[in-house]
């Protein structure tokens, strides 16, 4: 028994081997390959969409140019960029009256003719912009470059006050400040909000869809919101003083 059992370990082992066999490991996954700078150029010299659009447009590509190609394509960006230059005097002014009738927006869209803005897209785009508005209260200007100066270093001042930058280094300090006044003006532009019925993009992303959808620049040119009884002055009436004064 013992030496038939012993004669049998070699060939068991042999064939338990295979288990164990270390493959190669696999290639480095394309989705994992850095963005490089020169890539995100050569992407925008193609397309002529914008830098940041060229950077997310790669790396859902996993950093293949064609593929981010058709990537922008899909969205609408690529053609849209490209009509961006084009004067866009035609469009449409559009209104939205929340419910309740308490909050009211005007909103002012253009576009290159009057056949596009008359379209059931355009105006689409017009109401969903004006809604959009309306569901932002902070929202007060239509893009971060059109927020003044003036501005930006008053919520500068604001932050560099914070008790909590207080015993941090100047470096930090100025770094952390200029964070959080950039992430500031993000929440009063329009353009930067998530678009309320699809929060995967900006405002400004849809807008650049509509664009590619319909072949013409499209500009997001002004709004006024309404809220009733904003900037009135309510007097408050002490009832119990006023009846307490006539029967004095």
């Amino acid at each position: 028994m013992g030496p038939k059992t012993t004669a049998m370990i070699p060939r068991m082992r042999a064939e338990a081997l295979p288990l164990f066999t270390i493959r190669p490991a696999a290639p480095h996954s394309p989705a994992m390959a850095e963005i490089s700078a020169k890539l995100v150029k050569e992407l925008r010299d193609q397309t002529g969409a914008g830098m940041m659009d060229c950077k997310k447009a790669l790396t859902e590509a996993g950093g293949d140019l064609g593929k981010a190609t058709e990537w922008l394509r899909q969205k609408g960006i690529a053609s849209a960029e490209k009509k961006a230059g084009r004067t866009a005097a035609e469009g449409s002014v559009g209104s939205y009256i929340h419910t309740g009738a308490r909050v009211g927006v005007l909103v002012e869209i253009n576009c290159e003719t009057d056949f596009v803005a008359r379209g059931e897209v355009f105006q689409e785009l017009v109401r969903n912009v004006a809604m959009q508005i309306a569901a932002c209260p902070n929202v007060e200007f239509v893009s971060i470059n059109d927020i003044p100066a003036a501005v930006a270093e008053r919520e500068s001042a604001i932050e560099m006050g914070r008790d909590d930058l207080g015993n941090k280094p100047e470096a930090m300090k100025a770094k952390i400040v200029e964070g959080r006044v950039a992430k500031r003006l993000k929440e009063l532009a329009l353009l930067d909000q998530p678009f309320i019925k699809d929060s995967s993009l900006t405002v400004a992303e849809m807008v650049k869809q509509v664009a590619g959808t319909i072949g013409e620049n499209i500009q997001v040119r002004r709004f006024t919101r309404y809220t009733l009884g904003e900037g009135i002055e309510v007097q408050k009436t002490d009832f119990a003083a006023e009846v307490a004064a006539m029967t004095a």
